[in-house]
This record gives structure tokens, sequence and C-alpha cells, in this order.
């Protein structure tokens, strides 16, 4: 196959080579993204990439993911797709798989323990600092900071369901932009450029006109929505129907595929809805568990949404029904992926040809700027659960304004960890070291102090 002068065997290799370079959560997905496509390889122009990924950040679920389906598609039709989104989550899966066995066989172990007490610290600080690099980039006007103050507040204090936020402030940036207000224009813009000459859509190898295949018909979004909707449901429903709602297999079906549904704005936006569900209303994993998930995503290539397969895994560890736990734990955290993933191809197929048809769309743009303010917000929510959570071993509940908060109590603070917490801080933030470093570094500091202690 080869569309646009672009073989598909070097396709392949370009995003092995993209999912390779793939760390540090979706702004730095994306960038790498960025330089290898539009930059080096020219395959799409700038605000072609823009669109695409202002698409992309409307939908549910992962969207550097989606990004590079969505340019896998248009420069191959749907078999680039499958291959570009396929080859961005595979070494994730594989190294998360990985890791995870390795936690639940040597978890006890003093060197597996300091090193995932480190990772803690360093994500803890990662989750901070993406709260100011988003919203640096979002948050460009006193509407857009009060968007994000009152999806924290909402969110933090009152309990207001995450996807009823961003609905939210979807509806308000659609008005905004309907309306012209001033607050709104100029939305969108996504992660920014990786820097270079601007490469346009006329000088790219796919052009500025539309391909044949990215043009919406009816037939073929019913014929390739069906498709995806059963490889995704079809499965859910089985388990369900034929398990059981009180199996673990079948709550993990359920809520992933919910979770694929309702998560919009980003990996760290969804992260607050899952940590806060699997710990708090399933049991699946505990807080630091949940951190030492996110440790691992941070760590390694492919999406940061990948720490719910961890999270899926532990569940089917802890209720393996008949099943060995470890076999039960591996098609626990399979089964996460998919239910994870494959509603993402769909949103794709089925709807990236209408926003090709929908280009430069201004309310859509407003739409997506409210929503990022607000996912700043949520992001911020992320970093104090974390930290509440890490930092400190006792909590006081109190009530304030008819919010229930659990305030934490200052004696219970884990100084070791406070003290790993500002290191990685200073690292990241007067050094401005990278986020691998850091984690490399905080991990080793971990180990060091694990086996100090244990000697």
């Amino acid at each position: 196959m080869k569309d646009h002068g672009v073989p598909f065997s070097e396709a392949m290799k370009v995003w092995l080579r993209v999912s390779a370079l793939s760390f540090g959560g979706p702004a730095g997905q994306i960038a790498v993204m960025h330089r290898i496509v539009v930059d080096e390889k020219k395959w799409i122009g700038e605000q072609r990439f823009l669109q695409a990924l202002n698409y992309c950040t409307l939908l549910p679920g992962p969207e550097a993911q989606q990004l590079a389906t969505y340019i896998g598609w248009l420069m191959h039709r749907t078999a680039g797709g499958l291959l570009a989104g396929t080859l961005f989550v595979l070494p994730g899966l594989l190294v998360i798989m990985a890791l995870s066995w390795v936690y639940v066989l040597l978890g006890k172990v003093t060197l597996v323990q300091g090193l995932f007490f480190g990772l803690k610290a360093a994500v803890l600080v990662i989750v901070l600092e993406a709260v100011l690099r988003v919203g640096k980039r979002a948050l460009r006007n006193g509407v857009m900071r009060a968007l994000a103050a009152a999806a924290f507040v909402a969110i933090f204090f009152y309990d207001v369901p995450f996807p009823l936020i961003i609905v939210a402030a979807g509806l308000l940036g659609y008005l905004g932009g309907r309306l012209d207000w001033a607050p709104f224009r100029g939305g969108g813009g996504g992660h920014g450029q990786a820097g270079g000459a601007t490469v346009s859509d006329a000088e790219s190898l796919l052009g500025e006109a539309t391909p044949a295949h990215a043009r919406p018909t009816l037939r073929w979004s019913l014929v390739i929505g069906s498709v995806f909707l059963a490889l995704w449901l079809v499965p859910v429903a089985l388990l369900w129907l034929g398990l059981g709602g009180d199996n673990v297999f079948a709550q993990i079906a359920l809520f992933f595929s919910k979770m694929a549904v309702v998560t919009f704005g980003g990996a760290y936006a969804v992260l607050a809805y899952v940590a806060q569900q699997a710990v708090e209303t399933y049991g699946w994993v505990t807080p630091g568990e949940m951190l030492d998930g996110l440790g691992m995503a941070e760590s390694t290539p492919g999406p940061l949404i990948m720490v719910t397969q961890f999270v899926g895994f532990l569940a089917a560890w802890r209720d393996p029904g008949g099943l060995h736990p470890l076999l039960a734990a591996t098609l626990g955290g399979l089964l996460t992926t998919w239910v994870t993933f494959t509603p993402c191809f769909l949103w794709i197929f089925v709807g990236a040809p209408f926003a090709e048809a929908l280009r430069a769309n201004k309310a859509l743009a407003a739409a997506l700027a409210a929503i990022t303010a607000a996912v700043v917000g949520v992001i911020l929510n992320l970093a104090v659960w974390f930290g509440l959570q890490v930092l400190f071993t006792e909590r006081q509940p109190v009530r304030f304004l008819g919010a229930a908060l659990d305030l934490p109590v200052l004696a219970s603070a884990d100084l070791a960890t406070v003290a790993l917490v500002a290191a990685c801080a200073v690292a990241i933030f007067r050094f401005k070291f990278g986020m691998i470093p850091v984690l490399l570094a905080s991990a080793a500091a971990g180990v060091v102090y694990a086996l100090a202690l244990g000697a």
C-alpha cells in the first residue's frame, strides 16, 4: 500500500519510532509526533495537524493516541489508522504488563518497594507541573481562569461529576464562540509546536485538499461504526450476561467502557476520575498503588492512560474467581486495555471524516478552549488528591459551606516522602530537569532509602 508517496512499510517504521519516543504524557507525545510527522517527514501541514488535534482533544479518551490514529488514517486509510493507533499503544501495553507481574510477585522485596516509593514522589510533582504547563497555554484571560477555578471547586469541594463539568464548560465555550465573545476567540491551538519553520498544508505530502477516503459517507460510517461497536460492546455484554454484574471481569469491562465515553479532557483529567472510582468505589487499588501505576505509565512509552491496565490487573489479581491469580490479573489488564482503546478507533473512523468537513469551525474551537480551561482545574484536583494521600497518613473529616472535606492531620506527614517530593520539585521547577531524569533519580533515591531503612 502506498498513499501520498509514503509506502506502508515506511509508515510502520515512523509509527514505531513515534511510539518508542512517546514518554511524558500527552503534551510530550504530541510534541514528538509533531516533530516527526510535520517537521521531518512533512506528511501533513501545521494547520491540518492542529485541526486534527483540536478534534481529538474534544473526544473522550487519550488524545495523543487518537491523533496518531487520525494522521495514520489520513495518510493510509483505515489500515493506516489501525497501524498508527495500535503501535502507539503496544509498547506501553507490554512494558506495563511486565512491570505489573514484577509488582505482584516481587512487590514486597525491599528493592521494589524503594523503587515505587521514589516514583510516587516524582509523579506527584509531575502532575503538579502538568497543571502549570496546561494552565499557561489554556488560561489566557480572566474568564478562562474563572472556569478553571470553578471546575476545581466543583469537583474537589462538592464532588460534582467530572463529565458534567466538561459538558458545562463545552456548552459555555460553544455559546461564546457562536456569539463571538472576546474571551473565547482564537480557542483551540492544542499543545504547541515543536519548533522550527512552519510547514504549510500546501507544502505537505497530503496537500490542502481532502483525500477521497476522508470525505464523509453515511454508508461507510454505518459499516465501520457497526464493526467497532461490535468489537467493543459484544465482549462487555457477554461478560455481564455470562458472569453476572458482581463478577470482577464484568465490572472492569463495564466501568472502563463507561470511562471511554465520559472521560473528556486528556489523560490527567481522566485519571482524576479513574483514581477516585477505583480506590473509593470499587476498592480495586489503594491510593499508593494508584500512584505506583502512574509512576509506571509516566516512565514507560505510550499513553499515560495505560495506568488503567495496571488497575484492571490488580482488580482481577485480588478477585480471580476460579482462575490462577496471575492468569486472572493478566486477563483483567488486557480486558481493560481492550475496552479503553477500541472506542478510540471508533471515534476516529466514524467522526474524523465529519471533522475534516468542518475544518476551522470557530464555535468548536471555542468549546475546546473552555474544556481545556476546566481541565486545568480538574488536573489540580488530581494533584491535591494525590498529595493528600501520599504525604499524610491521617485525615480529619470536616464540613465547610456544605462541602465534606478530608483535611490532612499535619502531624501525620511522612517526612521522608515530603523531603523527596521537595527535592523533585526543586529539580523540575528550579533547575528545569526533564521528567525522565527526575523519575530515574527519584526512583534511585527511593531504593537507597529503602535499603538503608532495612539494613
